[in-house]
């Protein structure tokens, strides 16, 4: 037994591989192995956390790095908006913009139909629009910069957040005033006394919704997948380009073509150089994507377009600026331009040898910027592409034409009788009867639009009217006097020359009625004379395209001519325009200078059956054939009295008025509908985008 205690093995020391220590003398092997084990863990737990934190460190601090980050992106986003202007940040953080906010309650004012001149000023004055959107600019920007700091930078922001947070704020508050202030000072409050702000009505959109029944907000897309268009433009990228967002003509079509590309199943991305006007609601619910820099992130979404269509003359500088930043780029970039006048073109001059094409809407207008490149011996790239705007799906829908968003249930017929009950519903807003003729013209207010002339031909031709009326009760004593003298077969005589003088009485008033074809002659058959009043209604009030000293010179001509003042209601600006051209029954384009480019509101009255009234110039003569679907008259003041005379006949002549707008709708449903304005868009598509 000794022997055995005594063994070799015994006797050394043995080291255990699973401590790293010797195991004492006298000990069995199989004791040393499993009674020591336990004892040593809890004795040194803490020290193996520690030892097992160091061989991970790494982890530990990318997870550290990563939480920081997270949360100075979120301090940030919180430092930068503050809570009261409740902007959201990057699109992100489910709460509305303050621009769309005061959209939202410009779209209130859909139940305003007797307002006083209050709530012009306030719809006039929605000027935080531009403000808010350029610091939204610079507030991003800022972000951006700060995203980049390194690690220790965050550090020290963070150490600081406090004061600094507080005067970021009042920077910002600083900033919201003195802008605001320089808007006031350029927008002008137009006048609250004047009483013709108390006839302001619409816009009546919702009216529209109750009695069609449908809503382009329930609208799916109107894209034609089987033609060339579609197939041209499917899976590319777009960049349009607007000048402004305002409710009017060039706006209006580039926000209607980047709807039409997205259904095509486009690509498309708006940038907007100045933010003022109300269509940034409607961009949204269309839901295309406004690019929010129109600098340096806007350059590099070009860059990656198939195409850029610029929508405006006024793009000059923004092509100009893309150009040197990317020299290469004008090969990209179709120009539509929509502008017809002289400092149009030398603003858009530097540039237009540099793009690929040229976008025209008339012939008249193709041959005057041609012949003004000439003059100043400017060489285009290729030839100008003529594109005419065409009548959009919606209004076509409800004006009874067959379109894209017709159904089953609504049917060309089953739309012709609900536009009649809009009709009636929107004249007895307006308080009009039947008797009535409403006279409308729907653009933005300023002298090129010539709303001042037109005003004052309406009051030649009230006054004419009531000229007229005061010398019937004379002719009537003459013909009773001579009736007591005369035989009973003179009276005959004289009730037949009556009643031809009658008929005749309109024309012998308008010269361009004496000079007309004999188709002027068949229209004048089966006209029966009848009493009737007459009304204007002015639009768009509120449009950020309006110029105020213009404004109040028309409210100064009202307000001297009570009996004009009387006949003249106002409508505010709005997208909503059917109910308008439903209740209408004259519209007149009075255009000056050059006159209208082409006319967007020409088409779309013409598609409701409207005879239209426009000056002899510019795009507009394309469009109105004199004495078949309008008539026409000269611009200027030269013009206020042939417009005055054509607004009697019309008055005079109902039945006319009719065969004159049946004839323009037919030429719009052959001519001006999308598919006609598309077919020539597959042109541009093609030349642009071919090497």
């Amino acid at each position: 037994m000794e022997d055995l205690r005594l063994s070799p093995l015994k006797q050394g020391s043995f080291k255990s591989p699973l401590s790293g220590k010797s195991t004492p003398r006298g000990s069995p092997n199989f004791r040393r192995v499993h009674s020591g084990r336990t004892p040593r863990r809890e004795g040194k737990g803490s020290g193996g956390a520690v030892q097992w934190f160091r061989s991970n460190r790494l982890f530990y601090w990318l997870l550290l790095i990563t939480l920081w980050t997270y949360l100075g992106f979120y301090v940030q986003s919180r430092w930068a908006h503050d809570d009261d202007s409740k902007v959201e940040f990057l699109r992100f953080g489910g709460k509305l913009r303050e621009d769309v906010l005061h959209v939202e309650q410009n779209k209130r004012l859909d139940s305003v139909a007797n307002e006083s001149s209050h709530s012009v000023v306030d719809n006039t004055n929605i000027v935080h629009i531009g403000v808010n959107k350029r610091m939204h600019v610079t507030l991003v920007k800022k972000e951006d910069s700060t995203s980049r700091r390194s690690l220790s930078s965050r550090r020290r922001t963070r150490k600081s957040g406090r004061g600094s947070r507080t005067k970021t704020r009042s920077k910002q508050n600083v900033r919201k005033v003195v802008e605001s202030k320089d808007l006031d000072d350029q927008d002008q409050e137009l006048p609250k006394t004047n009483v013709t702000f108390s006839k302001l009505f619409g816009p009546f959109g919702s009216l529209e919704d109750k009695i069609l029944e449908w809503s382009p907000q329930k609208r799916s897309g109107t894209c034609d997948r089987k033609s060339d268009f579609k197939r041209l433009v499917w899976s590319r990228r777009f960049v349009l380009l607007f000048h402004e967002l305002s409710m009017t003509g060039a706006p209006i079509s580039m926000m209607e073509l980047a709807s039409e590309l997205l259904s095509c199943g486009a690509t498309v991305y708006a940038v907007v150089l100045s933010r003022r006007g109300g269509l940034l609601h409607e961009l949204t619910r269309r839901r295309i994507k406004v690019v929010e820099d129109k600098g340096e992130l806007s350059f590099k979404t070009a860059m990656k377009a198939d195409l850029v269509i610029a929508g405006s003359a006024v793009c000059a500088s923004w092509i100009d600026q893309y150009m040197d930043h990317f020299p290469a780029g004008g090969s990209q970039i179709a120009w539509w331009v929509m502008e017809n006048r002289r400092e149009y073109f030398d603003r858009a001059k530097p540039v237009l040898n540099r793009v690929k094409l040229l976008i025209f809407l008339s012939e008249i207008q193709s041959k005057q910027w041609l012949t003004w490149c000439e003059e100043d011996h400017i060489k285009l790239r290729s030839q100008p592409v003529i594109v005419p705007l065409s009548v959009n799906d919606e209004l076509a829908f409800v004006a009874g034409i067959s379109s894209s968003l017709n159904t089953p249930t609504l049917t060309q017929e089953m739309m012709k009788e609900k536009r009649q009950k809009l009709r009636e519903s929107v004249r007895t807003e307006l308080g009009l009867t039947d008797r009535d003729m409403l006279v409308m013209s729907l653009s933005s207010i300023n002298p090129g639009k010539g709303q001042l002339l037109l005003l004052e031909s309406a009051a030649l031709a009230l006054e004419k009217e009531q000229e007229a009326e005061s010398n019937q009760p004379q002719i009537k004593n003459l013909n009773g006097i001579r009736k007591q003298k005369m035989s009973l077969s003179v009276r005959h005589r004289l009730r037949g020359s009556s009643r031809k003088m009658k008929i005749a009485s309109p024309v012998l008033d308008n010269p361009s009625v004496l000079s007309a074809t004999g188709k002027r002659k068949l229209l004048l058959s089966g006209n029966v004379t009848q009493k009737q009043d007459f009304k204007l209604l002015l639009g768009s009030v509120g449009s950020k395209s309006n110029k105020v000293a213009y404004v109040k010179e028309m409210l100064s001509f009202l307000s001297n001519n009570g009996n004009l003042s009387n006949s003249v209601l106002w409508t505010l600006a709005t997208t909503r325009v059917a109910s308008l051209y439903s209740a209408a029954d004259v519209y007149v384009t009075n255009s000056q200078g050059i006159g209208e480019t082409f006319g967007r509101v020409t088409i779309e009255a013409m598609a409701y059956g409207l005879p239209v009234l426009g000056t002899d110039a510019g795009g507009t003569k394309e469009i109105v054939e004199h004495n078949v679907t309008g008539l026409l008259h000269p611009v200027g003041r030269p013009g206020n009295k042939v417009l005055a005379q054509n607004l009697l006949f019309l008055l005079r002549n109902p039945s006319t008025r009719l065969q004159l707008g049946s004839i323009g709708r037919e030429k719009v449903e052959k001519m001006y509908m999308k598919q006609h304005m598309y077919k020539r868009f597959v042109d541009v598509l093609v030349k642009c985008m071919r090497p």
